[in-house]
């Protein structure tokens, strides 16, 4: 089931609200946590069934890992952190990278003579990379002391498996939320207001200018393993940059406005990151939660910064390295990964992580950090690197012709309007975020009229092109 279906907007969401309203405020948690189960086995299946046994783990592994019996034994208490560790990688490795890993196995038995080896075919269950880095932060943070078990089922099963973050994210620490699973009054009218308009803005991202945009970017990767001349080539990217901003970001404005709808306040993931001074300053702003996950449970772990400027570049490298391969299991991920780390260190290298110090060198900045974001994404859009090569020697040697008749058809007048507007709102000044104002309602007479717009013109034109069977899924639900 996704955000942007009928079913999802004219069922799911107005009968979940409805019950949530009606029941006392001590069943909030129970109405979430029954959703999600029933959210996810719309769209998995019987891969609910894993979802189940993994929280089923990781909530014992929880229960014990803050028992005071077991903190008294250090070895022991280690043993189990361990353990369910593992297990959760175990089961990420085995679901998301198992066919990856027997396709290089067969490729080098073929090289060598050796014959074909059998490849592992399996579905990649929905979600299964932001449940499981739940998962490890919760059982983490449990063993440093720095938040309590979860002792309520009912209540572990809702910071898992809330359905507004489930599948795509923001990814949320346990900390974060803890204090909002209990029951603490709450003003549902207000969280209504505030909620709604923040859904719509990310409702209007997704349908009208992502959905717009993604014709355009699948028609150009679509030829980019043959010939691909070079305006081709930068039209694709360009929409293909644009698209995946709005699709996901919009994703998580949706995401933001349903938690506060439930009286639960989800973080941030997006600070205008096209408005970035550098690539360091992107990923401050692009996919935050993610960023801070890496940050505090692989980063910090490794040392940081602490150990000088080589074990610092090592540890960044890594880092990228780990966050391109948690996108995908694809060698395509790991080298965009393995681009972002160098560029950070390049960066540092060079000083150019810190903020310029005039208007005009930042205006050249954020031009040059765009650049290296798009050639990056086409890395991160392509089906294979033969793709990606194709597509970026194509940008960058000129390759005269017109665009391929089939990205002409896709890019009509209308998406050329989009397009135009999308790149319009990305040259907007670095500050403020507009989804934060959305929600706020509070501010200039600009910020009230574009809340109104939202709520009022372009939420019920997006759910117009939803019945009318327009949308398409979320790129984030992929991974």
């Amino acid at each position: 089931m996704s955000f942007v279906s009928p079913l999802f907007l004219w069922l799911f969401m107005p009968a979940t609200l409805l019950t949530y309203w009606i029941l006392p405020r001590r069943h909030r948690n129970a109405v979430v946590a029954a959703a999600s189960l029933i959210f996810y086995a719309w769209g998995a299946g019987p891969h609910t069934l894993l979802l189940s046994s993994a929280m089923a783990v990781n909530y014992g592994a929880g229960l014990a890992l803050g028992s005071a019996r077991l903190r008294d034994r250090p070895r022991a208490h280690r043993g189990v952190l361990l353990a369910t560790v593992g297990w959760n990688l175990a089961v990420l490795a085995v679901w998301k990278y198992a066919g990856f890993a027997s396709e290089q196995i067969d490729a080098v038995a073929g090289a060598l003579g050796l014959g074909h080896s059998p490849i592992v075919t399996l579905a990649l269950p929905i979600g299964i990379s932001f449940f499981t880095f739940h998962h490890l932060s919760y059982v983490v943070d449990v063993y440093r002391g720095s938040t309590p078990a979860q002792r309520s089922p009912v209540r572990f099963i809702t910071y898992i498996g809330m359905f507004p973050q489930l599948v795509a994210g923001p990814i949320v620490r346990y900390h974060e939320i803890a204090g909002q699973l209990g029951d603490v009054p709450r003003d549902r009218l207000g969280d209504l207001a505030a909620g709604f308009p923040r859904f719509a803005l990310g409702l209007a991202k997704k349908v009208i200018v992502a959905d717009s945009l993604a014709p355009v970017a699948d028609a150009a990767f679509a030829h980019a393993g043959g010939p691909i001349n070079t305006p081709t080539a930068w039209l694709g990217a360009s929409a293909y940059t644009l698209q995946i901003y709005f699709d996901f970001s919009g994703y998580s404005d949706m995401a933001v406005g349903l938690g506060l709808m439930f009286g639960l306040r989800l973080p941030e993931n997006f600070d205008r990151p096209y408005s970035a001074y550098s690539v360091t300053d992107f990923w401050r702003r692009w996919h935050t939660s993610l960023s801070r996950w890496f940050r505090d449970y692989v980063y910090i772990p490794l040392g940081g910064n602490r150990g000088g400027a080589a074990k610092t570049h090592r540890n960044l490298l890594v880092v990228f390295v780990l966050c391109g391969f948690w996108h995908g299991a694809d060698w395509t991920f790991l080298v965009w990964g393995l681009y972002h780390g160098a560029l950070l260190v390049a960066e540092r290298l060079l000083g150019w992580d810190r903020p310029p110090g005039t208007a005009q060198v930042l205006a050249l900045r954020r031009g040059v950090t765009l650049l290296l974001v798009t050639v990056g994404w086409v890395f991160f859009r392509a089906e294979s690197m033969t793709e990606a090569w194709g597509v970026l020697r194509a940008m960058f040697t000129w390759r005269p012709g017109e665009l391929d008749e089939f990205v002409a058809f896709a890019a009509n007048h209308q998406r050329m309007a989009v397009f135009a507007l999308a790149l319009a709102v990305v040259a907007l000044p670095a500050s403020p975020a507009l989804g934060p104002l959305i929600q706020a309602g509070r501010g200039p007479a600009a910020v009230r009229l574009a809340r109104a717009a939202v709520t009022w013109v372009a939420a019920p034109y997006a759910a117009a092109l939803v019945a009318a069977g327009t949308f398409s899924p979320f790129l984030y639900y992929q991974f």
